[in-house]
């Protein structure tokens, strides 16, 4: 899986902080899949990972799109943030 790790933004809905990585419309399929879900709950319970495939990219490389932290679990925008962080380094294993 490629990756950029740099977070483009950060928005704190009713469940979760969103941190977004990527932006939505650059790809062409957005999953979350299983295998991410559970590596996202051992940083954190909850935690989802929602990857992308860019149709003209030219390879099968899924990219982290965003990560869902939940907001009760973390005290700020600034924890999100790095639970957010731990979760692509640990998907990226």
């Amino acid at each position: 899986m490629a990756e950029n790790h740099s977070i483009e933004a950060v928005e704190e809905g009713d469940d979760y902080y969103h941190v977004r990585y990527e932006d939505p419309d650059e790809f062409d399929t957005i999953r979350t899949p299983d295998w991410a879900a559970k590596a996202a709950s051992s940083v954190l319970d909850g935690s989802e990972v929602r990857t992308g495939h860019e149709a003209d990219g030219g390879d099968d490389d899924w990219d982290t799109q965003s990560v869902l932290v939940p907001v009760d679990g973390v005290d700020d925008e600034d924890e999100a943030r790095s639970v957010a962080d731990d979760i692509v380094e640990k998907i990226n294993e």
